[in-house]
């Protein structure tokens, strides 16, 4: 038991800081283009699509359409350059 219980820690560390030092690319990938099409119906918002880190690469997910919330904007994401290279900061509600 002892140690599956260590064997597990291990394997928790491991993936919680494989990620540490990862997400920073030395040159941001091309724009992409989402077609946004109509609305489903009253209410909905566009939310942009977002680059997410996958396999030691970011990975486009397309936008979609997504019910607003009352009082709050949807903020797109962004690049930011800095000493380690290219990290992007996603978008998220405001």
């Amino acid at each position: 038991m002892k140690k599956i219980f260590l064997s597990a820690i291990v394997i928790a560390s491991m993936i919680a800081f494989s990620g540490c030092e990862a997400e920073y690319v030395d040159s941001q990938p091309a724009d992409v283009v989402d077609v946004q099409g109509v609305a489903p119906g009253a209410g909905y918002v566009w939310i942009g699509g977002d680059w997410v880190w996958s396999g030691g690469a970011y990975v486009w997910h397309a936008g979609h359409w997504g019910r607003g919330r009352a009082g709050r904007a949807w903020n797109t994401g962004h690049w930011e350059h800095g000493g380690r290279g290219y990290r992007w900061h996603r978008g998220g509600w405001k």
